[in-house]
């Protein structure tokens, strides 16, 4: 809890327990019950103390909006309606009322504050500083002071942090913070650069081209800014409610109360009616039921490892029409792994891996290490010495000599460029051809595997209603293509940056139909920008990045997607019950407001009509957690 609700924890403590002694005093008849004639100022006195512990901050606010001119809000109208209670002498009805409303009010407090934080982690992409070689040293220097056409250094493990051209040096280097791609890229001389890269094994010489406001990692970061000013927070039910209810309430009453005493009279009976009027049409049950509500809703949402942050998004998933994920390690492992061993000209599957495994041992490349580690499960070795004179060649892959026997293996390039006659294969995935002494050995391929979960998770999601299911990466088309085919996605747009990624949403936000909600599923610090643009967005906190999980509004703890679909059976559900809760108050408190304008409400059915409405409403929300095992 934070200390705010730590403190409004306290004040419904000491007001509940301080209005449960007065009630205990009343009901055994120490406290003097109100007079035949005259006011009951004693009780007055002493039920106005838990009160004020309780209502001050309303009563506070609802001043400060009507200096405002902004009169009529839930603020003001469980202030008349409180002061109501008090104004026909039932002050344990004033004091009730507000105690509900403020636990109300501290539950969806805590299932928003909670999640909610603001997006922090994404400055680490941001880097701190440059290194400028100045008189044979290397000097760290803002970003910010590197003109363009200088030259930096980067040493391995640092940011690049301008956008420039690489004139010395070759390295690998880790795009994924902005292109979601996990393999890394190499880099060489006269290859461009852009900024928020992770340089990993070789010092790096790059001619800026960009100041540093202009740089990639910048424009990322202004994205985010941008993006999450355009998002609008759906305004609170009670609140829109309240801009009509409330005036038509006050109004009503002072019209209640004033044209029957000018006719009849009788100004006390006419006063004690309209303010029995008030009591009754406090919306006690509504301002329980809609927040409880959302926050079983979340809560339930938070048993199956979905974090919701705030009841507005939880409301925003059952209009959830299109679904845009991201595809490295949402709709992937994001973890590479051999799919396919093709050997060729009569050697084995292990022959084939194992020749594959001795050329690659030198490497520290992803591919190298997934066809290493496939060998090692299959329980084979790796002899050190049987390998000689292996070497890189840029661009193509491993030349070496394993045992006397000159050994290839790499991409289609290497082998023309040595004479091997062979087939090249189509594939989604990476492919390594293996070929030793001339001979064509066969190929294996490696690719990010697709979740198992994925093609159940879309079907599920189609099942709920969702219109559309997109895919944005920055993978390249066969890839990316690949993956859209086996999972029945709708639409697959590939070699994607954030910025990219941010303008395809925008289209698809245009397309959406006018309740229509877009959400996007990802999980890494390149998403953000569009978590934060999407009506939704949902972040796997499993293997997520901090900055994503912060940026987005809904967090899948497990990484499991089907978990979307779930979401939205959970919000329906809420919905339906909180829509069942405003018919059942609406309902039950406008018969006893007619009763009240005939005389024959008193106020004990008008605090039925308010606190047992209330309960009722209750209970009803009840059903959002019992049906947890059912969604």
């Amino acid at each position: 809890m934070t200390k705010s609700q730590k403190k409004d924890l306290a004040r419904i403590i000491i007001a509940g327990c301080m209005f449960a002694v007065l009630m205990i005093l009343e009901h055994t008849g120490i406290l003097p019950e109100i007079p035949a004639e005259g006011y009951n100022w004693l009780g007055l006195g002493m039920f106005l103390v838990p009160y004020t512990i309780i209502a001050y901050d309303v009563v506070i606010s609802a001043v400060r909006n009507i200096t405002r001119g902004q009169v009529f809000d839930e603020n003001f109208l469980m202030l008349v309606a409180t002061a109501g209670a008090f104004v026909v002498g039932e002050f344990s009805e004033g004091v009730a009322v507000m105690l509900f409303y403020q636990v109300g009010e501290l539950f969806q407090s805590i299932a928003v504050n909670r999640s909610r934080a603001s997006i922090r982690e994404l400055m680490d992409i941001a880097p701190e500083f440059a290194n400028i070689e100045k008189d044979g040293k290397l000097v760290q220097v803002d970003p910010d002071d590197v003109e363009v056409g200088s030259t930096i250094v980067v040493k391995p493990g640092e940011k690049i942090p301008l956008d420039g051209v690489v004139i010395k040096g070759e390295s690998m280097v880790d795009t994924s913070s902005l292109t979601g791609e996990s393999v890394p890229r190499k880099l060489r001389t006269g290859d461009e650069v852009i900024s928020g890269c992770v340089n990993q094994n070789a010092t790096l010489y790059v001619k800026t081209t960009k100041e540093f406001d202009d740089s990639t990692v910048a424009k990322i970061l202004e994205l985010v800014e941008n993006a999450g000013s355009k998002k609008a927070k759906a305004e609170k039910f009670v609140t829109k409610f309240a801009r009509v209810y409330t005036p038509i309430v006050v109004f009503a009453a002072l019209a209640f109360f004033i044209i029957p005493s000018i006719i009849t009279g009788d100004w006390f009976e006419w006063l004690q009616r309209a303010c029995t009027f008030l009591v009754v049409s406090c919306p006690c049950a509504l301002v329980i039921s809609i927040p409880m509500g959302f926050f079983g809703g979340i809560g339930v949402a938070s048993r199956e490892g979905i974090l919701i942050k705030g009841g507005n998004y939880l409301e925003a998933v059952a209009d959830l029409e299109t679904v845009v994920f991201d595809k490295t390690g949402t709709l992937t492992q994001g973890v590479f792994k051999i799919t396919e061993i093709a050997p060729e000209n009569g050697i084995s599957e292990a022959t084939l891996l194992e020749t594959a495994a001795h050329a690659e041992q030198m490497s520290n490349h992803p591919i190298a290490e997934s066809i290493k580690n496939a060998h090692t499960e299959a329980g084979g070795e790796i002899d050190l010495s049987a390998v000689t004179d292996a070497q890189e060649v840029s661009g193509h892959g491993i030349e070496a000599v394993l045992r006397g026997e000159k050994v290839l293996a790499g991409n289609a390039k290497l082998l023309n460029k040595h004479g091997v006659v062979f087939e090249e294969k189509e594939s989604a995935g990476t492919i390594c051809y293996v070929a030793k002494e001339g001979k064509y050995l066969g190929h294996i391929v490696i690719s990010d595997v697709v979740k198992p979960e994925a093609k159940e998770a879309i079907s599920e999601l189609k099942d709920t209603g969702v219109k559309r299911t997109v895919m944005l990466t920055g993978d390249r088309k066969s890839a990316g293509e690949a993956v859209g085919k086996e999972l029945g996605l709708d639409k697959v747009y590939t070699d994607l940056l954030p910025a990219d990624k941010v303008g395809h949403v925008e289209d698809l936000l245009e397309e959406s139909t006018q309740k229509g909600k877009l959400a996007f599923v990802g999980d890494g610090i390149n998403d953000t920008p569009v978590l934060a643009r999407s009506d939704i967005g949902f972040a796997m906190g499993g293997i997520g990045s901090d900055a994503a999980i912060e940026a987005a509004d809904i967090v899948i703890m497990d990484d499991d997607i089907r978990k979307i679909a779930k979401t939205k059976r959970i919000s329906k559900f809420t919905l339906s019950i909180i829509r069942q809760n405003i018919a059942i108050a609406l309902i039950v408190k406008l018969g006893i407001i007619v009763l009240s304008i005939f005389g024959i409400a008193n106020m004990w059915i008008a605090v039925f009509g308010d606190v047992g409405v209330a309960v009722i409403c209750i209970l009803n929300s009840m059903r959002i957690l019992s049906r947890r095992k059912k969604y």
